[in-house]
């Protein structure tokens, strides 16, 4: 599970995401992708400029689309 990383403003880039899940347990929200140590490396020193497994959580984007 990967950290959440935040934007300048102090909103999570992650909030919008599909795979930002809530743990019961923990009682916080985690990155639920399954990604290789070298992925994680590269997410967490910013070498991305955006999340490769970012996948929209908003579910009225089609529908809006096709209006």
């Amino acid at each position: 599970m990967a950290t959440v990383k935040k934007k300048s403003n102090g909103a999570s880039v992650c909030e919008y995401c599909n795979n930002f899940v809530w743990d019961e347990e923990d009682e916080c929200y985690y990155c639920d992708m399954n990604m290789d140590e070298d992925d994680y490396v590269r997410l967490v020193s910013s070498q991305y400029t955006q999340c490769p497994y970012y996948v929209s959580g908003d579910e009225y984007k089609v529908v809006r689309h096709q209006m």
